[in-house]
């Protein structure tokens, strides 16, 4: 995992300023619900609240070999046989924003589950510091676990009656480097979308690998959405990226990448002031279109 320093800059916070509280919160909050205090600052007001008006939303617990997991799901009321979205959260786990966006899905037709793939190490929402965060909680979690819980989450849709044939997955942050480490995983995947994605990491127990070490495995058509004012991610990485996957026998060749000027880390993230409309907006209908054209709904 990253040092304190890369933490900081993937962020775009400086976390020896941080004036939220500074210790472990005691209450654990509901999936889905609220905004993590380790996020400060937090800009609420610009958040978007999109209506559940003819969904059927809320948390439902998804068994992975005998542990039960939570996650948030968002799908239209009353359908069936509903193409299946994995929407991965960031590193503050499955809050509003994450929840939003499920709602987002639902709206076009989609079942949307945000699992909540940290909470065998912690509940990232109780904490108010990002260093005792990651070192807690985030650092502990394995990649292998992850995509284990990933294929829980779609066995369960499979149960429920929806159509796991038309798979995609999306993540942002720490969920899109594991969107494009699922992209490699599962070849069920029809297509991914990565929202500022790690590409390049350290080597560690818990991240042996990273997604430019598994371009060979990735079959699906991956859509990449970075910003070129990401202190985190360089571009030179996502171009490493791009091209390697430029050279697939797969699919995955039809993967494209989109750097957006002067867009931050964490732009898509409405409730931060990393936000930024026009590339947010752009993204997510690139996104809708994207899910569309490689069989997804």
């Amino acid at each position: 995992m990253q040092n304190l320093t890369d933490v900081q800059a993937l962020l775009n916070v400086d976390i020896n300023h941080i004036q939220a509280p500074t210790r472990r919160l005691a209450l654990k909050t509901a999936v889905g619900v609220g905004y993590c205090a380790a996020a400060w600052p937090v800009v609420a007001q610009t958040a978007i609240k999109t209506p559940s008006d003819g969904l059927i939303q809320g948390e439902v617990t998804i068994d992975v070999n005998g542990f039960k997991m939570p996650a948030f799901r968002s799908a239209p009321a009353g359908k069936t046989n509903l193409p299946v979205i994995l929407v991965l959260s960031e590193v503050f786990g499955v809050h509003e924003y994450i929840a939003d966006v499920t709602r987002r899905f639902a709206l076009q037709g989609y079942m949307a589950i945000a699992p909540e793939l940290f909470v065998r190490q912690g509940d990232p929402q109780s904490y108010g510091e990002i260093a005792m965060m990651f070192a807690e909680v985030i650092e502990k979690v394995p990649d292998v676990q992850v995509m284990n819980d990933l294929d829980a989450c779609v066995a369960w849709a499979k149960s429920q009656g929806a159509r796991v044939d038309q798979l995609g997955v999306t993540g942002f942050c720490w969920g899109g480097r594991q969107t494009l480490l699922y992209a490699a995983h599962n070849p069920s995947v029809k297509a991914a979308v990565a929202w500022y994605g790690r590409i390049h990491g350290k080597a560690t127990p818990q991240s042996p690998t990273h997604p430019i070490d598994m371009v060979g495995k990735m079959q699906a058509p991956i859509l990449g959405l970075y910003g070129s004012a990401d202190t985190g991610i360089p571009v030179d990485h996502v171009n490493q990226l791009k091209n390697a996957l430029m050279q697939s026998t797969t699919r995955a060749k039809q993967s494209q990448f989109v750097i957006y000027p002067d867009a931050p880390h964490a732009f898509h993230a409405d409730y931060r002031p990393t936000y930024r409309q026009q590339p947010a907006q752009d993204g997510w209908l690139k996104a809708l279109a994207w899910f569309k054209q490689h069989g997804v709904g």
